[in-house]
């Protein structure tokens, strides 16, 4: 079995053919999604989703390009939502300094009331991270020192010194379609580096369809051809990098239920 640890099922690209899509995922060998939360004004949508699936859940949280528009005075609202039984993270959260839809000191905020949040409930934190690899270590190493908590930097797309970071403070690393592309070898290198235990694998659905689908709307299906690239770059058969994959995720989302 795969997981798609992060897609955005509630996303109006998938709203015609939403059962089909993960009927398609589970004939492709993908038994569990993750549907992201990006906005708290979109959450009860992308919570209705993960209600109507059993083996969709969710996240609640923030995505960096909101933060000026979803400002957070505390980790309150996340808390609170994450007592709903299908909500398994806290984010996706962050800093993106490469778009800056809203203002950095806003980005900055909004990723610290996540950490609190997910310090507060026990749930893996869901970092996005673009362009902004110094901030996010400096962020993440702060906020551990001052209590541990458990995450993964998604849809990972950084530097070598980004993903030892992670690494050092126990996060994870999970890997998007993106390695896939002809002109990722670069990705592909920092990737070799990371140690099986600590991978997971998405599509970020509807966006980064991987090869050989790449330039269609992704979807959750589609994580089969991340983790064939994945096997090759470890060494790996396909079964036993979505085994270790697998386990890795409800290691680390410990709020999911393993179907059995």
């Amino acid at each position: 079995m795969l997981v798609d640890s992060h897609c955005h099922l509630d996303f109006p690209e998938f709203a015609a053919e939403l059962d089909a899509v993960v009927a398609r995922a589970k004939a492709a060998g993908v038994g569990l999604c993750v549907t992201i939360g990006t906005k708290m004004s979109s959450f009860p949508r992308v919570r209705e989703v993960a209600e109507h699936f059993d083996n969709v859940w969710c996240s609640v949280g923030i995505h960096p390009h909101e933060a000026e528009g979803e400002l957070l005075e505390s980790a309150e609202p996340l808390t609170e939502a994450a007592r709903h039984p299908k909500v398994v993270g806290i984010g996706e959260t962050g800093l993106d300094y490469y778009y800056e839809h809203s203002p950095r000191e806003a980005q900055q905020k909004n990723f610290r009331a996540h950490i609190a949040a997910a310090r507060e409930t026990g749930l893996p934190l869901i970092v996005h991270t673009r362009d902004a690899d110094d901030d996010t270590i400096l962020i993440l190493r702060e906020e551990m020192a001052r209590g541990p908590f458990t995450g993964l930097i998604h849809c990972f797309t950084g530097t070598q010194a980004l993903a030892d970071a992670a690494l050092e403070i126990g996060f994870s690393i999970s890997v998007s379609g993106i390695a896939t592309f002809k002109n990722s070898q670069a990705l592909r290198d920092v990737i070799a580096s990371v140690p099986l235990d600590r991978l997971l694998v998405e599509t970020d659905a509807p966006y980064l369809a991987p090869v050989p689908v790449r330039g269609k709307r992704n979807e959750p299906a589609f994580v089969a051809h991340t983790a064939e690239v994945l096997a090759r770059l470890k060494g790996l058969s396909t079964g036993a990098l979505a085994a270790a994959t697998t386990d890795n995720f409800f290691r680390l989302f410990t709020k999911v239920a393993r179907p059995r």
